[in-house]
């Protein structure tokens, strides 16, 4: 009998038939449904019809999660989702043990469980992606917070001048959108013309505008990292996502990190900055975790 894993995103739907020993047997991703919720429950259903002796299905979803009602508080992403017990309706078409959880906290299990952070107690898991999530390990155990929200980083308000809006908050469009919009701005570009891999490339090249706006793009998340460290005290924080692969992006965090700590009056504890081992992979992983920790 396997697990069959499935991370939920907002443009595609990965899944994995996994081994409780997280060896991946099968592993595949289609479209995520944009019509709503009783589409995505049916593309999940199909998917379950389609794998062999399923015992249980693991989910990593986005948006704040009450993991053991089962119920979508807010449905991030997938805003078809808000306020939807989605693990009653999705037992009705697959009956099965479900377990669902918050893809950046799944994330957080993977690394915990597997990965960059398996020998600390305390941790932090940063992924930027479109937006940025957060998971937070406390004692070995993934903290979820008294409404489900520990860890949901993309709601600092980082302008203190300015009032609470989408704007301004540290998680819209500031994963890797903000990097590309940044270059498009120095460049005189279309935002539709640039990538991540373009602004990489051309910093590895030495290229001035592409250097300055990863300076000013990893200035900020390490301002967001020193305040993270005063809060919460982790041993090591993990750094995820697509753009976590360019070592530079590590390299020029712990470089601000350096600055501000060198010019901070106080004795500060501070974190050891890392990137996540599992990459775009975590929360088919982090999703396994869960479900073999709370099922």
């Amino acid at each position: 009998m396997s697990i069959l894993s499935i991370d939920i995103g907002g443009t595609f739907i990965k899944y994995a038939l996994m081994g409780k020993d997280a060896v991946i047997l099968s592993r595949g991703k289609k479209p995520t449904p944009q019509e709503g919720r009783r589409e995505l429950v049916e593309a999940i259903g199909r998917l379950y019809d389609e794998m062999p002796d399923v015992e249980g299905i693991a989910i990593s979803m986005p948006g704040i999660i009450d993991s053991e009602n089962g119920y979508c508080v807010m449905g991030g992403a997938l805003g078809y989702n808000d306020d939807f017990y989605f693990r009653h309706v999705l037992y009705e078409r697959c009956p099965v043990k479900i377990v669902i959880e918050n893809d950046a906290k799944c994330a957080a299990m993977a690394e915990a469980g597997m990965g960059a952070l398996k020998d600390v107690s305390d941790g932090l898991v940063l992924i930027f992606g479109t937006m940025i999530g957060g998971g937070i390990i406390h004692d070995h155990k993934l903290l979820r917070g008294r409404h489900f929200s520990a860890g949901e980083v993309s709601y600092i308000i980082p302008h203190a001048e300015k009032k609470a809006s989408r704007e301004n908050v540290w998680g819209n469009r500031n994963g890797t959108p903000r990097l590309c919009r940044l270059y498009a701005e120095k460049k005189g570009l279309d935002l539709s013309e640039v990538d991540g891999l373009m602004v990489f490339g051309a910093v590895n090249a030495g290229e001035k505008e592409a250097i300055e706006s990863l300076t000013k793009f990893t200035r900020g998340i390490a301002v967001q990292i020193f305040n993270l460290q005063t809060v919460l005290d982790p041993e090591r924080i993990a750094i995820g996502g697509g753009i976590s692969a360019q070592p530079v992006l590590i390299e020029y965090i712990r470089k601000h990190l350096d600055q501000l700590y060198s010019d901070c009056p106080y004795m500060i504890p501070r974190a050891e900055i890392v990137t996540c081992k599992f990459q775009n992979d975590a929360n088919l992983y982090g999703a396994l975790q869960c479900y073999l920790e709370y099922a």
